[in-house]
C-alpha cells in the first residue's frame, strides 16, 4: 500500500540532531518514571530482602529483550522503530496494528502520568483540588510538551536532561545517605525467598523495565542509528537495572516499616526529615514530567512512521516547515491525550496497555529472522549479530510470553477493542486512498 509519499524525501526533512547520550536519556525517561517510587515498598511486601536482588535476575531477562531489539535496530535508520520492523517483516496491516498498539499504550500513559503529576502538584502546593482546575493544568501540561516538541527535538532533549537530572539527583543523594545503615544481615539475604503472589511479583518486577522501545522510534532523527541507538539500549538497561537495585537495596536496609505505596518518602523522611519528603515529591514530579516528555518524543514518530507506510492518512506524516517535526502527529498526540487524561477512563486501560506492548515485543522479535533474510549484503555486514544464534530471542519471548499469560480477561477485552478499532482505521484509509 503506498500513501503516495515519498518516503526518502520526507525522511530527509527530519534532522538528526540526536546523539548518543539523548538517546540514552530517552531510554531512561523511557523506563523510569513514577514507578521507582513505589517499586522498592512493592518488592519487600512481596519478597521481603531478597526483593532488591530479584531486580538483578528480572534485569538479566529484560536484556534479553533489551538484546534482540538492539539487534534488530542496527537493520534501520528511518523512522518507526516496532512499526518499521513489523512492516517489513510482515506486511503494512500487521505494522500498522503493531505500532497502533504500542501507540494507544503510550497515550494513556501520558493521561495516566499527568494525572498522577497533577495530583502530586496540588498536593505539594497545599491546594484544593477540583474538576476545573485540574483540566486547566492538564491542558498547560501537554500543551507545553506539544509545543516544546513542535519547535523542534533539539529543545525537547535539552528539556529531558534537565528533568533527568532533577529526577535522578535525589534518588542518588537517598542511595548515598543510606550506605552507612547498611547491615550484613540485610544486605545479603539467607535461605530461599518466600513469594507471597509469583504472577503478582512478575508482572510488578517486569513492567518497571518496559518503555525502552521509544527511543527506537526516533531513528530518523538520530546520529548513525544503526550504532548509536544499540549502545544506549545497553548502557541504558545497566543503568536503569542498577539505580532500582541500590535504591531497593539501600531502602531495604535505611528503613525500619517497610512496605507501603510512598517508599521513597518514607526513606526521605527517615534520612533527611521532612525536607526530604518534599524533596522526593519534587523529584516524583520531574521524574513523571520527564516518562511524559519522552513519550511525547517517541510516540508521534509513530503515527508519522505509519503515514508513510501508508497506514494512516498523509496528514500524518506532514512535517513542520520551519521546525523539521512532524507536527500534526504531535498536535494529534496533544489532543487524544488531553481528552484521555481529562475522562479519567485510562485508568482502566493501563493495564490492557502493557499487555499491548507485550505482543508488539513479540511480534518484533518473531519479525528478526524474515528482516535478516530480506537484508541487503551491505546491511547484513553492518548489522549487530546476537551470539549463539537465536537463543537471546527465544528467552526473549518466553519472558513476555510468561508476562503476556498473567493478565485477565478484561484486558483482552481491550485489547482487542484497539485492534478492531485499528483495523477500522486501517481499511478506511484504504478504501479513502484507492478513491483518491
Amino acid at each position: 500500500m503506498s500513501s503516495g509519499m515519498n518516503v526518502d524525501a520526507n525522511e530527509a526533512k527530519l534532522k538528526r540532531d540526536i546523539g548518543l547520550f539523548a538517546v540514552g536519556l530517552l531510554v531512561l525517561n523511557g523506563v523510569i518514571g513514577a514507578g521507582i517510587f513505589g517499586l522498592p515498598g512493592k518488592l519487600v511486601e512481596q519478597a521481603g530482602i531478597w526483593g532488591p536482588w530479584l531486580i538483578i535476575i528480572f534485569g538479566v531477562l529484560i536484556s534479553s529483550v533489551v538484546w534482540t531489539f538492539a539487534s534488530i535496530a542496527s537493520y534501520f535508520n528511518t523512522t518507526g522503530g516496532p512499526v518499521a520492523y513489523a512492516n517489513r517483516a510482515f506486511g503494512p496491516l500487521v505494522g500498522f496494528q503493531t505500532g497502533w498498539l504500542l501507540y494507544i499504550g503510550r497515550v494513556t500513559a501520558i493521561g495516566a502520568n499527568t494525572n498522577v503529576l497533577v495530583t502530586y502538584a496540588l498536593d505539594l502546593a497545599k491546594v484544593a483540588d477540583s474538576e476545573m482546575l485540574r483540566g486547566f493544568l492538564l491542558l498547560m501540561i501537554i500543551g507545553g510538551l506539544v509545543a516544546i516538541n513542535i519547535m523542534g527535538v533539539k529543545k525537547t532533549v535539552k528539556a529531558i536532561n534537565v528533568i533527568t537530572l532533577i529526577k535522578i539527583l535525589p534518588v542518588l543523594l537517598l542511595i548515598v545517605l543510606a550506605i552507612p545503615h547498611i547491615t550484613p544481615d540485610k544486605a545479603f539475604p539467607n535461605g530461599v525467598p518466600e513469594f507471597d503472589q509469583v504472577s503478582g511479583l512478575v508482572l510488578i518486577i517486569l513492567y518497571a523495565f518496559v518503555g525502552f522501545e521509544g527511543a527506537l522510534v526516533t531513528a530518523g532523527e538520530t546520529k548513525d542509528p544503526k550504532k548509536t541507538i544499540p549502545r544506549a539500549l545497553f548502557t541504558g538497561i545497566f543503568i536503569i537495572t542498577a539505580i532500582y537495585f541500590l535504591i531497593s537495596w539501600t531502602y531495604v536496609n535505611a528503613v525500619e516499616d517497610l512496605g507501603g505505596d510512598t517508599p521513597l518518602i518514607d526513606m526521605g523522611e527517615v534520612l533527611i526529615g521532612p525536607i526530604g519528603v518534599v524533596m522526593i515529591v519534587i523529584a516524583a514530579i520531574f521524574s513523571i514530567l520527564g516518562n511524559a516528555t519522552a513519550i511525547v518524543v517517541a510516540a508521534p514518530r509513530m503515527t508519522f512512521a505509519m503515514a508513510e507506510e501508508g497506514s494512516l492518512p498523509a496528514w500524518f506524516g506532514k512535517v513542520h516547515d520551519k521546525y523539521s517535526t512532524p507536527a500534526n502527529s504531535i498536535m494529534f498526540l496533544g489532543v487524544l491525550a488531553f481528552f484521555l487524561a481529562i475522562s479519567g477512563t485510562f485508568v482502566y486501560l493501563a493495564a490492557a496497555s502493557t499487555l499491548a506492548r507485550m505482543i508488539a515485543y513479540i511480534i518484533c522479535m518473531v519479525s528478526l529472522p524474515v528482516i535478516r533474510k530480506k537484508a541487503d549484503q551491505e546491511t547484513l555486514d553492518n548489522a549487530m549479530l546476537l551470539p549463539f544464534g537465536y537463543l537471546i530471542p527465544i528467552i526473549a519471548i518466553i519472558v513476555c510470553t510468561f508476562a503476556i499469560v498473567q493478565a485477565d480477561i478484561i484486558n483482552w477485552a481491550y485489547i482487542i477493542g484497539f485492534i478492531v478499532l485499528g483495523s477500522g482505521l486501517y481499511f478506511a484509509n484504504s478504501i479513502f486512498a484507492k478513491k483518491g
